[in-house]
């Protein structure tokens, strides 16, 4: 009696937790989604408006430690490239406090636009994005060419992103 009741009741459990990591979890996406960002400076940035150029999506918190390591090689690789056409645009995760937000961008001097994510659209629109740091590497196309979630290599971004800068784009739409 018991293993018959045991059976049904693993299997309901084991397609639950299936289920669970299969929502939950971040998706797989091709093509950056077109949202409007919500910048500290009060400027918005429509995502499709930035196609012709490669463009750095990283999601972080305040809180997120491997976060704060990468920022000087994030600022010296927007410093370097920007001017050849990269942007890169961070993104702070909906629970952080935009005040502390503001505070860290001033203190680490970011010149890339950081964007505020209250409402969690951002982070849904990238496949539901919960872990930091979270990057997505956009060509100029718009087409997500690279998602990596936890530390960058950032010699290895370096190199692709000069090669997508040696690419010009043709006709984009």
């Amino acid at each position: 009696m018991k293993i018959k009741l045991i059976l049904p009741i693993a299997t309901l459990i084991i397609f639950t937790t299936i289920v669970f990591i299969f929502f939950t979890s971040s998706q797989e996406l091709n093509e950056a989604p077109n949202i409007s960002l919500s910048i500290i400076d009060g400027r918005k940035i429509e995502i499709n408006s930035l196609k012709g150029n490669p463009l750095l999506i990283t999601f972080w918190s305040t809180t997120c430690s491997t976060c704060i390591k990468e920022m000087p090689h994030l600022v010296e690789l927007y410093n370097q490239l920007n001017k050849d056409g990269l942007e890169i645009i961070g993104i702070a995760m909906f629970y952080d406090s935009p005040n502390r937000v503001l505070e860290l961008t001033r203190k680490r001097a970011l010149p890339y636009p950081i964007a505020l994510d209250i409402e969690g659209f951002a982070s849904k629109a990238f496949g539901n994005v919960e872990v930091t740091p979270t990057s997505f590497l956009i060509d100029s196309y718009g087409n997500i060419i690279q998602q990596k979630t936890g530390e960058m290599d950032i010699e290895q971004l370096r190199v692709k992103i000069k090669r997508l800068l040696q690419t010009p784009p043709t006709t984009i739409s």
